[in-house]
């Protein structure tokens, strides 16, 4: 099996899927796509809902059930924009900023024990592969 690239694939989301439980999900009540989105927020303040369904490649009404989950846990809201009263906003609440801010933290080492086996060069040479693969398979 170790020459199937879907399963070694696999076998590393098992483990930073994890990690990502262990360091981000449990304590802050995040699943990976709405951390994602949090951290999105954070850094487009006031996005489109169809900007963030691009970003994070789902659909539509899937990016509603997400932020409709988010709006009731008080860590986002829709807002009408203030120039085009037909387009919404989403935004960060206060409560959601810090969250972000928070869990963001976390993950900036959180994968650490998981890449110590390979080098600063595999590590980015690692990240270039994953976003070459990530690409290809968007379009």
């Amino acid at each position: 099996m170790q020459h199937l690239m879907g399963f070694l694939l696999a076998i590393a989301t098992v483990q930073t899927r994890q990690v990502f439980q262990r360091h981000i999900g449990a304590p802050f009540e995040l699943r990976p796509v709405e951390f994602t989105l949090l951290v999105l927020l954070r850094d487009n303040h006031g996005a489109a809902p169809k900007q963030l369904a691009r970003a994070l490649n789902v659909p539509a009404p899937h990016l509603t059930v997400l932020l409709d989950r988010l709006v009731a846990r008080g860590l986002v809201e829709r807002r009408r924009s203030s120039t085009d009263r037909r387009a919404l906003q989403v935004l960060l609440t206060p409560a959601g900023e810090g969250l972000a801010r928070r869990a963001h933290g976390v993950s900036l080492t959180m994968e650490d024990p998981l890449l110590r086996a390979l080098s600063a060069g595999e590590q980015a040479m690692l990240r270039e592969l994953l976003l070459k693969l990530a690409r290809g398979v968007a379009t």
